[in-house]
């Protein structure tokens, strides 16, 4: 199988194979994926999938109700919760970001008519020959940054959305050789 130059070993592996480019539409897991991104800026990706299973029991699964309604307390517990980044800023603007959401929910139906709007329901299929050429950040990411920051998200940098919108499909920026390129377009019909 041919992959994108970057998933080498596990986990990535895995999650190059099975989600990465995938679009994703379901509210929690576009929320587990931005509150991951964010977790993950100025770490390692290696290191928030290794950790994830500890965030989706810190954060309820991430349903956003259930964050959203937080305490002080709590965030005091996950301070001592290894399974997670004890960041005191990025477990904060995790339940802050669960707040925004569910304003947001309120305003547009869901989280994933409000995000796949920005790119009018369809991934952007980019033609990357080699991971050097991906952008980190592109105008769009800016204005989906610019947007999500004044509806009151934390740890959203066009850098993070541009991660985000990799991982959940709203680009798909699987390399020209990797196997996985059609299979993350939503176009592409398996042969029998």
């Amino acid at each position: 199988m041919s992959r994108c130059a970057w998933a080498t070993r596990e986990p990535s592996l895995s999650y190059h194979d099975e989600e990465w480019g995938v679009p994703v539409y379901d509210d929690r897991v576009l929320f587990e994926f931005l509150i991951l991104e964010g977790a993950q800026a100025g770490l390692s990706w290696e290191m928030i999938l290794n950790k994830r299973a500890g965030y989706r029991k810190a954060f309820s699964d991430f349903d956003a109700e259930k964050v959203a309604a937080y305490t002080e307390a709590d965030v005091e517990r996950l301070m001592l919760d290894s399974s997670i980044v004890r960041n005191r800023l990025k477990i904060q603007s995790t339940l802050s970001n669960a707040q925004a959401l569910l304003k947001l929910q309120q305003e547009h139906g869901s989280f994933s008519a409000y995000i796949w709007d920005f790119v009018n329901g369809t991934p952007i299929v980019n033609q990357w020959s080699h991971i050097q050429e991906m952008p980190v950040s592109t105008p769009l990411s800016d204005r989906i940054s610019k947007e999500l920051k004044k509806r009151g998200f934390r740890f959203v940098g066009t850098t993070i959305c541009y991660s985000f919108m990799q991982a959940v499909g709203l680009v798909n920026d699987h390399t020209l050789d990797c196997t996985r390129k059609d299979a993350c377009n939503p176009t592409y019909e398996k042969a029998d």
